[in-house]
């Protein structure tokens, strides 16, 4: 018979630092403002995300008004936009281009890549691989401090006389490049290139830091194959950070050289007013290639870790082990690195060769296959589950209807023949918002409702989950679904007015009313979210019968996150429902050789499995 290597308690890993984490007493500016530990960074990072979420919606409604009522006087906007509503009571057309833009920066880098990722990354990765800390507990703080000060930046754009920058989210040359062309590609634009720098040295810092954690700091016995898919995904989009984020930095330095130092990088030929400028040489198109190489992995920077947050969830709320976590593992993997050789398929229609189109066409549609393994094993771990409806359960099956919805229209986009009749349409907006915006924001949205009560030891309201999610998830279909149609149509984005496209004016008033009744029901979640933290009613240790490391924690974790020794590990992290046993979960640090079971002989028995015709497993004797 096999035998069972069995860990004595005492020789758990305790870590270098002993107890002085726990111990240590500092005044309300290192423990709250410039803290070192992980789960006070990761908070900062969950309020400071919260508030551009909030900010980066209102910018989408303001526009989606003129959208959908062209006729309304906006005249009661005056007191927050002023000079921006014209004297007809109408957007001013470029700050109409400029709210596009900075909604587009905010929620992709600022909520979706530093909320998501800094807030989950930060919390998670020590609590889930038994580590008291981050590998650098200063970097880690700097990390988030960069990205404030981005921030700070990014803000203060807002409200200088020229405008924020114009132009679309993704800047593209000539625009961003000269100073003069409109009054978006201004000092906003200067702003904008400086805050952006800013947020990818935070970027940069948290990645190492990351990655150098999962690595070096895991407690004994926490091999890879019992990693946590949360601290696999945190992994890989780290990994694909560092590898990306540097890239933009670079378009954005040479960008700057182009406006400020007369350089040539991205221009040439360009004529304002018929006089010719003197640059030449340059290339808008490699601005694109610099772009788009960091800007698709950025898809993935995004997505990567909301479907690891989602694996967790639905497993733990199915009862079920996950199914396929090896093939999981893999196809985040497979992920990654066709992130990386798929981005001219946004360059479809520069002119490129037609041969290297195909070859960019073939690899975009080959990256479908590791995300319909995804999805397939997300339906096989939910199928005949014992499953627990939880708002954070709600919000995780939100994501793969819209990570399957909003994928199935990427197969459209990534023909190329297919692509160059609906690029820059509003079927485009449609996609991947759905895919990658919305799937994201729900991966986030569902991870703030389960670990909420291990990051402030009380639960939210569940009533006031429920109503969050059914309106945000209608709300959401409401306003994408129809833009198929429109972008099929021809529709293009970020036009100012339709004059030719009267025959929609129905669907882009329908699109804007779900808006605003899915930024209306996101004043739920606030309410729900900041009440539950000083009112909200005390979390039990382990509210959600979870296996993972975070919940052996004591229910307010002081910074070293476990008294004493750390726990070691002995199995993976999804046994849920295992036969035998008495629980329907088995925490990953219990023994084998403690596993509470029932009906199953204990491992010093013989087992003799005979055929009496009834299926009945006779156990006889001992060793």
């Amino acid at each position: 018979m096999a035998t069972t290597h069995i860990h004595t308690h005492e020789a758990v890993h305790h870590d270098a630092h002993g107890d002085d984490h726990e111990h240590h007493e500092g005044n309300f500016w290192t423990n709250y403002i410039f803290s070192q530990d992980h789960k006070i960074i990761a908070k900062q990072f969950l309020i400071t995300g919260i508030f551009w979420a909030l900010l980066g919606g209102t910018l989408s409604v303001i526009f989606r008004l003129q959208l959908g009522f062209p006729d309304m006087n906006l005249d009661w906007l005056k007191p927050v936009l002023g000079g921006w509503i014209t004297p007809e009571g109408k957007l001013d057309p470029e700050f109409y281009l400029a709210l596009v833009t900075m909604h587009g920066t905010i929620m992709v880098f600022f909520v979706l890549t530093a909320g998501l990722s800094g807030t989950f990354s930060n919390f998670l990765i020590p609590l889930q691989i038994g580590a008291r800390d981050m590998a650098s507990g200063f970097m880690n703080m700097l990390s988030y401090w960069f990205f404030f000060l981005s921030s700070v930046i990014m803000f203060i754009s807002l409200f200088i006389s020229t405008g924020p920058a114009g132009g679309g989210w993704t800047i593209y040359p000539p625009l961003s490049a000269l100073p003069q062309a409109i009054q978006g590609s201004g000092l906003g634009m200067t702003l904008w290139l400086v805050s952006m720098a800013l947020f990818i040295v935070s970027t940069l810092l948290g990645g190492i830091n990351y990655i150098t954690t999962v690595i070096n700091m895991r407690t004994r016995g926490m091999s890879f194959t019992r990693l946590p898919l949360t601290i696999w995904a945190f992994f890989f989009t780290a990994i694909i950070g560092l590898l990306s984020f540097p890239v933009l930095f670079a378009a954005a330095l040479l960008l700057i050289f182009d406006r400020s130092l007369g350089t040539s990088f991205f221009l040439s030929d360009i004529y304002i007013g018929g006089e010719a400028l003197p640059n030449m040489g340059g290339s808008p198109i490699l601005f694109q290639h610099l772009f788009w190489f960091l800007g698709h992995p950025e898809v993935y920077i995004v997505l990567l870790p909301a479907l690891g947050i989602t694996s967790e969830i639905i497993a733990t709320n199915s009862r079920k082990p996950i199914f396929g976590y090896k093939a999981m593992i893999g196809s985040m993997l497979f992920i990654a690195i066709l992130s990386f050789i798929v981005w001219a398929h946004h360059m479809f229609v520069t002119g490129m060769n037609p041969f290297l189109g195909s070859i960019f066409m073939l690899l975009t549609l080959i990256i479908a296959v590791p995300s319909a393994v995804k999805i397939f094993n997300y339906v096989t771990t939910l199928w005949k589950g014992n499953l627990r409806f939880t708002p954070a359960m709600l919000f995780s099956i939100g994501l793969v209807s819209f990570f399957l919805t909003g994928g199935i229209t990427g197969i459209f986009l990534g023909n190329s023949a297919v692509d160059i009749q609906l690029h820059d349409t509003y079927f485009v907006v449609a996609h991947f918002h759905l895919v990658m915006g919305s799937a994201s924001f729900f991966g986030m949205l569902a991870g703030i409702y389960h670990w909420f009560p291990k990051m402030f030891g009380r639960m939210m309201d569940d009533r006031l989950g429920y109503i969050h999610f059914w309106v945000t998830f209608i709300g959401v279909y409401l306003v994408f679904f129809p833009m198929h149609y429109i972008g099929i149509a021809g529709f293009p984005r970020r036009y100012y007015s339709f004059t030719n496209f009267e025959t929609f004016s129905d669907l882009n008033t329908l699109v804007s009313v779900a808006a605003i009744l899915t930024l209306a029901a996101q004043f739920i979640f606030l309410f729900n979210f900041f009440y539950s933290i000083f009112r909200g009613r005390l979390a039990p240790a382990n509210p959600w019968n979870a296996t993972t490391l975070e919940w052996t924690t004591p229910r307010f974790p002081k910074h070293g996150n476990w008294p004493g020794e750390i726990p070691a590990v002995y199995r993976w992290p999804y046994d849920y429902s295992k036969p035998g046993s008495k629980e329907d979960f088995i925490p990953q640090t219990i023994p084998f050789s403690e596993t509470p079971e029932s009906n199953l002989p204990h491992e010093n028995e013989l087992i003799k499995l005979e055929g009496n015709g009834h299926g009945t497993i006779v156990v006889e004797g001992k060793h």
